[in-house]
């Protein structure tokens, strides 16, 4: 008996005691962070009535529970009870809130809630965060915006959150949008703690701001509160997914080894508060759950008002034949509908080794040709005179001849000087050849006619320098280059070249002068940029002049002095 009584005694007495040590912690909630700002009014309210216990303040309180506050500030560990007794007055409590009248930047920290009373204990903890208005601005960086979703073309309200209970009737209310005051918007017009958009427009997106100022037991307080518009597409342009890929008109050709991508590409419009799903089935199963070495990977683009392109790859590697012959599906959802289709995997035939050869070798013929031409075109005389100086026949061998070019050129200073200077230095001292110049080499008191002739006879070449006093009447150039045009047209044993030496105007050549000049090409002289041996214009020169193997130098002994020697 006396051992039932001690029992009973301890479950009375002692029980409630250990009961009331023990308490259901709910640890810091962080998805109930507070923020407001420095030197405005504030209140928190305890969360365990919202989402932790079943019954409210008032049921609690009649039930003999008691609300106790407990604050651990920025920095610190320790959990200190708040005053609510403070001279000021500045904080206190009313049933579950506690106020701030205003909040300052040390009252930013974790704030706890208990609830207790001898036999039950409850408590949760969440941070409160004071921020501080940086200069210029109406909201501060680091401020958690609540975003709104609007309907383009609608007509909408926007309302200030989180108002109610702190002021009385008379307030002053200014609305900014990205901190500029809201004053004879277009569209939109400040109406209170309303601001209303009558048509909502895509550039109107934004963070509003309201700033809302009253007087309460003679101070003047301000509450400031952002939230940000976001338009979205009207309802009536909803529509289910599209999906651009794959499709029926793409086929995606692959080889066993190979890595395998399959791109599904789906446009979903905006839908308020719909799912946005896509998937791959492969043989009807969940692509990421089927195969280790199937990998799917998602990326989103976001498109104006609130649509969305989505993406999913799915990526197998190292493509084996059972591969090949397995079904792959993409599917798309929202609240509108679903959409699927399927890929078609092809296998990649591979070309046949002798086109790739033949391909090769059709390849490397045509880039030798184009080269080959390129490089004749580049180098056509330098070829000439390489094939005539290892490869040709010796014009000058047997022919009866005994000068290679007979120079015919108008008889004035500028002329002669050309003539006699440059042409004769390169082309007998540089290149060998034997040139008859009639003022050089006829004799005197011989009849010009009948010298002009024998001497032309006698050339292999004959050189025209054409200029406009060449083409003058009368001249003995002009009897020349007739003698040498119908020595070309009726015995055909020595051939034209045509120099120019100055240009002269078309209307002011003699016949005889366009005949040659439309049957033969014609080597132009220019001045400075000619006077080098090696350039283009004798390099042209050289080979309208006989082939003639000529010795390299005076001390050489040349093969074919030695044979005519023999």
């Amino acid at each position: 008996m006396k051992f039932c009584f001690l029992l009973i005694s301890w479950c009375v007495f002692i029980l409630p005691e250990c009961k009331s040590e023990r308490c259901d912690d709910w640890g810091v909630d962080n998805m109930k962070l507070t923020q407001l700002y420095e030197g405005e009014p504030a209140r928190i309210s305890c969360p365990l009535f919202q989402d932790f216990l079943k019954h409210n303040y008032s049921t609690a309180h009649s039930a003999g529970l008691t609300l106790m506050w407990y604050r651990t500030s920025q920095g610190k560990d320790l959990e200190e009870p708040i005053n609510i007794r403070l001279p000021d007055n500045r904080i206190n409590k009313d049933k579950d809130t506690l106020w701030f009248r205003p909040a300052l930047l040390n009252d930013t920290g974790n704030y706890t809630c208990m609830l207790r009373n001898t036999s039950f204990c409850s408590r949760v903890a969440f941070p409160l965060e004071v921020l501080r208005k940086e200069p210029g601005l109406c909201i501060s960086p680091a401020e958690k915006i609540e975003v709104v979703e609007f309907y383009l073309d609608h007509l909408e309200i926007l309302t200030c959150p989180d108002t109610d209970g702190f002021f009385p009737a008379n307030i002053t209310v200014n609305w900014y949008m990205d901190c500029n005051l809201v004053t004879g918007f277009v569209e939109r017009e400040p109406l209170g703690l309303q601001l209303i958009f009558r048509t909502v427009r895509q550039h109107y997106e934004g963070n509003y701001t309201c700033v809302v100022t009253y007087e309460e037991n003679g101070k003047m307080y301000t509450l400031t509160r952002t939230r940000r518009v976001k338009a979205y597409s009207s309802p009536s342009k909803s529509k289910p997914p599209s999906m651009t890929t794959p499709n029926n008109n793409t086929d995606y050709l692959v080889a066993t080894g190979e890595d395998l991508n399959l791109p599904c590409e789906v446009y979903f419009s905006f839908i308020k508060n719909s799912h946005t799903d896509i998937w791959w089935l492969v043989d009807g199963k969940n692509a990421e759950n089927s195969d280790p070495k199937v990998n799917v990977t998602t990326s989103v683009k976001d498109l104006r008002s609130g649509d969305k392109t989505i993406i999913k790859l799915l990526r197998i590697k190292s493509l084996t034949p059972e591969d090949l012959k397995r079904n792959y599906t993409c599917i798309a959802s929202n609240s509108l509908g679903t959409i699927s289709r399927q890929a078609i995997i092809k296998e990649k035939v591979g070309t046949p080794r002798y086109i790739t050869e033949l391909a090769c070798g059709l390849g490397a013929t045509v880039f030798l040709v184009v080269c080959l031409i390129v490089a004749y075109h580049v180098y056509w005389l330098e070829m000439v005179l390489f094939y005539r100086a290892h490869f040709g026949t010796d014009e000058t061998i047997g022919d009866g001849k005994e000068y290679d070019v007979y120079v015919s050129y108008a008889r004035n200073a500028e002329e002669e000087e050309f003539v006699l200077v440059t042409l004769r230095g390169v082309l007998e001292n540089e290149f060998g050849y034997k040139l008859c110049i009639f003022d050089r080499d006829s004799l005197p008191g011989g009849i010009i006619t009948d010298e002009t002739l024998s001497f032309i006879k006698k050339s292999r070449r004959l050189l025209v320098v054409i200029s406009p006093s060449y083409v003058l009447r009368g001249t003995q150039a002009l009897l020349e280059l007739k003698a040498g045009l119908e020595n070309m047209a009726t015995q055909g044993n020595i051939q034209l070249i045509l120099v120019q030496f100055k240009a002269i105007k078309s209307k002011d050549r003699v016949k005889e002068l366009k005949l040659a000049q439309k049957v033969l090409s014609v080597i132009k002289w220019k001045g400075e940029k000619s006077m080098y041996p090696g350039g283009r214009f004798w390099k042209q020169l050289h080979v309208a002049l006989p082939v003639k193997k000529t010795c390299p130098s005076k001390e050489s002994i040349c093969i074919y002095t030695e044979l005519q020697s023999l």
